[in-house]
């Protein structure tokens, strides 16, 4: 019996051995496995949470973009009543990026360049020798037009100026971020400032318009009218005045109209520019204002 003592004892200790290996390689790691997975998932439920939150703070701080059509003095006008968080959705473009005469591409493809929701012609810098040209603060051009010019300061807010009367570096200097050179101012605090007999140089009396006005802290308007087509007549500056007063603006300034006047929200035309001998087509201009 002693000669397979030692024999059933070596047996024993190989299979308590083999037990043991085994439990170590497969039985721990699979809990730390599982303890692992376990905080992944922990980890990525935090995530999602934190990616719910975000989408939830991008979402609240979209614009709030109405468009309305209304027919006025035989005319069909667009309006688009923007809501933004903050000044910063305000923003301003060059045709191609780059300041210059003769620089120039249509409304919707320099809206699409970048990636703006909503679109008007500015006022057209490219072509005049004159006007101040500010864009996010960087100066451009300094030099007197004579007229008024819109300032857009770096907290959202208008004030019409003459050129006259300042310079574009005391603009900056006092916070302009824009300033842009057409005119004439058409609203001053709520009250229309133009009369039946102002008129952009050699224009006619009704012609398609662009306007931009503030009605409130970070509400805004853009305003686009048809015109010189069978279906619209255009308009006056008056009536243009007249109009964006009733809509509650305290401050409107006129831009680039006639065939520049184009309005364009997420990527589509949505008036009838007119240009080239009254064809429904875009004229190319050197700089757009917009949302995004």
């Amino acid at each position: 019996m002693k000669k397979y003592t030692f024999g059933i004892l070596f047996s024993l200790f190989l299979t308590a051995f083999t037990l043991y290996s085994l439990l170590d390689v497969f039985v721990i790691p699979r809990t730390y496995a599982g303890a692992v997975i376990a905080e992944a998932q922990e980890t990525d439920e935090e995530t999602k949470s934190r990616e719910t939150e975000l989408n939830s703070d991008v979402t609240s701080e979209e614009p709030e973009i109405t468009i309305s059509t209304y027919r006025e003095n035989d005319t069909t006008i667009y309006v688009a009543d923007i809501v933004v968080s903050d000044s910063s959705w305000l923003k301003t473009a060059f045709a191609y990026d780059t300041y210059g005469r003769n620089i120039k591409d249509q409304t919707s493809e320099i809206a699409l360049e970048h990636n703006a929701i909503l679109a008007i012609n500015g006022d057209f810098y490219g072509s005049r020798n004159t006007g101040f040209v500010v864009r996010n603060g960087v100066i451009y051009r300094d030099i007197s037009s004579g007229g008024e010019a819109l300032v857009i300061y770096a907290d959202g807010s208008f004030e019409i100026v003459n050129e006259d009367d300042t310079t574009a570096e005391e603009l900056v200097n006092n916070g302009a971020v824009q300033v842009l050179s057409f005119g004439p101012a058409l609203v001053e605090n709520g009250e229309v400032s133009v009369t039946k007999s102002d008129e952009v140089g050699k224009a006619m009396a009704s012609n398609p318009r662009t306007a931009i006005g503030i009605i409130d802290e970070n509400h805004y308007i853009f305003v686009v009218s048809d015109g010189r087509t069978s279906e619209s007549e255009g308009l006056s500056l008056l009536e243009l005045a007249e109009f964006c007063k009733s809509l509650g603006a305290e401050t409107v300034y006129n831009l680039d109209g006639g065939g520049s006047s184009t309005m364009v929200y997420l990527g589509e035309v949505i008036n009838n520019p007119t240009t080239s001998g009254n064809n429904i087509k875009e004229r190319e201009v050197s700089d757009i204002v917009y949302i995004g």
